[in-house]
């Protein structure tokens, strides 16, 4: 096949990632005003989602997993999920077809990423969670005071590949959501990548995603930015040369995707979603 004949992807794939309160989250979470989000928080972040306005909160679909330490159920169900197949969650335990929420007849919720449409957008937040429930998943045999060997970080390395890989080819829009770290690149200079494990793992992070968004904090303002020339000292980029500023919503209306009409009722909203790929029950 001729390039000239290759038809552009129509989906995206966003990383943006930051230090603690750089508005990465509200940054996200606006997406709702022209998109349905299947928002899936690890870190029980999800109150910075309700200073949105009313509409736009009817349009998130939120799935909260209530990883720690002792329970790292979040690398198990998002291994399952990130696939795109059709998995049902429970709203207890975050856990794809939970024995104990089936037969209690709880409340679950059933996605389906790749029968989304490309008016929904699938949010991860955090990676740095996901990555710390890798390593808690590989490790959950061993005693409280066990320190990390070689092979556990080398192991939690190919488990977070294998993720980001099917992130890497997803059929759906994406956005995730992750920390900072700083690292020493292959040319010797430090730099601040996105977390997504081990640093020398995060050193090649971005590698995965079409865009890759940094947010700070600068002269107390929210400060967002994609263009590869915006700093020396930091990663950035985009595969479409598209500049964020104050919004994602160029990153994904470069086509004729269009918001969804001021007097639509969140019903309306609501009913798109669950046609879309989620169903809650």
């Amino acid at each position: 096949m001729k390039l000239s004949s290759k038809a552009a992807n129509k989906t995206s794939r966003v990383l943006v990632y930051g230090g603690p309160k750089t508005g990465k989250t509200k940054l996200v979470g606006k997406l709702a005003s022209a998109y349905d989000l299947v928002y899936f928080d690890l870190e029980n972040g999800y109150e910075t989602l309700l200073r949105l306005p009313k509409e736009q909160q009817e349009r998130i679909e939120l799935i909260s997993l209530p990883d720690s330490r002792v329970f790292p159920i979040a690398i198990e169900t998002l291994l399952k999920v990130v696939k795109g197949n059709k998995v049902t969650i429970c709203e207890e335990h975050g856990k794809v077809n939970c024995p104990v929420c089936t037969k209690a007849g709880a409340a679950t919720t059933t996605v389906e990423l790749n029968a989304l449409p490309t008016s929904s957008i699938v949010v991860f937040d955090s990676i740095t969670q996901l990555a710390n429930s890798a390593m808690s998943f590989i490790t959950k045999d061993k005693p409280d005071d066990y320190k990390y060997e070689w092979d556990d970080y080398r192991r939690q390395g190919t488990v977070m590949d294998k993720f980001l890989s099917q992130i890497q080819q997803a059929k759906y829009n994406v956005v995730c959501i992750t920390h900072e770290t700083e690292t020493e690149m292959e040319d010797g200079k430090k730099k601040l990548v996105p977390v997504a494990g081990t640093t020398t793992f995060s050193r090649n992070t971005a590698k995965y995603f079409d865009h890759v968004v940094y947010a700070e904090l600068k002269n107390r303002k929210h400060i967002f930015a994609s263009s590869t020339t915006y700093a020396t000292n930091v990663i950035t980029g985009s595969r479409l040369d598209i500049e964020v500023e104050d919004s994602l919503l160029p990153i994904f209306q470069r086509d004729t995707i269009k918001p969804l009409d001021q007097g639509a009722t969140a019903l309306n909203g609501l009913k798109k979603l669950q046609l879309g790929g989620v169903l809650k029950k």
